[in-house]
Order: C-alpha cells, then sequence, then structure tokens
C-alpha cells in the first residue's frame, strides 16, 4: 500500500491573516525558523508568502509600511489533499518546481509538504535528505 501524504506533512503549519502586516509575517518565519507562511482568511488557504518574496516585492521596493501578507502573497498555490499517494505528489512538485505543497482538505488547510520532508522520508542517504534533517544552524 502507499503511503499518503498525511503520514508525512506537517500538520498545523505557520499561518498568518491575510491582513496581517508584512513585518508580522517576516517575524513568524525568525520565530519558527522556517522560509515561508501560508497565508489564510478564516482557515481557508488564499496563498503562500517566501522569503524571497519579502525581499523581492517588499524590501526592493521600499514600500513595506501598510502592505500585508495578502498583499505580496503567491495567490496561484498549487495543493494537494492529504489523500494523495506521496510518490504523486514528489511527481507534482517535479513538473511543477515547487519546494512547498499546502495541504488542503475540504476546501480547509490542514498542513504542508515541503521538497526536504520529501527527501528526509524516501531518500534519507541524499544530500538533500540529510541537510533536512539536520539541526538548523542558530
Amino acid at each position: 500500500m502507499s503511503q499518503k501524504i498525511r503520514e508525512m506533512m506537517t500538520r498545523q503549519p505557520v499561518t498568518v491573516s491575510a491582513a496581517a502586516p508584512v513585518r508580522e509575517a517576516a517575524q513568524a518565519m525568525r520565530d519558527h525558523d522556517i522560509g515561508d507562511v501560508l497565508v489564510t482568511d478564516d482557515g481557508r488557504l488564499l496563498g503562500l508568502l517566501t522569503d524571497r518574496d519579502l525581499v523581492v516585492r517588499v524590501l526592493a521596493e521600499g514600500d513595506g509600511d501598510g502592505r500585508t501578507a495578502g498583499d505580496v502573497c503567491t495567490r496561484d498555490v498549487t495543493s494537494v489533499s492529504s489523500d494523495i499517494d506521496v510518490d504523486q505528489a514528489a511527481d507534482m512538485m517535479r513538473v511543477r518546481a515547487l519546494r512547498r505543497l499546502p495541504v488542503v482538505d475540504q476546501d480547509r488547510l490542514v498542513g504542508i509538504v515541503s521538497l526536504g520532508d520529501l527527501a528526509e522520508e524516501k531518500d534519507p542517504a541524499s544530500a538533500l535528505g540529510r541537510i533536512s534533517a539536520a539541526s538548523p544552524n542558530r
């Protein structure tokens, strides 16, 4: 029997409200030592905001004051349901060059899986698998 994405996804991913100031999103990334947050509205996925988005869409433009996570997040986000096979999710990530894949069931955000999660689970001896399993630098 094939492994389902629900078995390896991160449950309760870090989220921010679409109305949250971009500074709050950046602080959440710092506090959780992650490179992205999911942008939600009442538990529904609206978008994905990465540290790179903050640099390119906010800092480089010099207009962070008054901007919200909803203003600068990527809204066209590919997601999967929790009952998809891990191999199918990995293929989707490969074909679409995705590093992160939100997991949504019945229009509600339930988790996220990253490229590192897949490498750690499916190929732990690979360079990415070993890097993903290592403790973060502080």
